[in-house]
């Protein structure tokens, strides 16, 4: 196995299920990263923590990942979505799950 391969297992291992009041002080902090559907939310995570800056501009360039803003913060407030998360200090990766919503 390699390194890589080790980092994927650790990431995928450190993944959350997490409703939008557990992730409010993060977003308050400016930490929250929104990665969008259809992405590997691991794979983000993976390209993160190895610092691999020309594939990350490319996704903020094309809007595959960004910070999350107000805005978003206000629809996650009123929708009370559930995400699934990972920490890559000092970032907090979020993706939002389908359907789901907390109780």
């Amino acid at each position: 196995m390699t390194p890589r391969d080790l980092l994927r297992a650790k990431l995928n291992l450190e993944t959350a299920r997490l409703a939008w009041p557990e992730l409010e002080r993060h977003f308050a902090r400016g930490v929250v990263i929104k990665v969008a559907a259809g992405m590997d939310l691991v794979d983000a995570a993976l390209e993160i923590a190895e610092d691999n800056t020309a594939r990350v501009q490319a996704w903020l360039a094309d809007g595959r990942i960004a910070r999350a803003g107000a805005s978003d913060a206000e629809d996650w407030h009123a929708r009370q979505p559930r995400f699934w998360a990972v920490v890559v200090a000092p970032w907090v990766l979020i993706q939002e799950t389908s359907g789901e919503r907390a109780s």
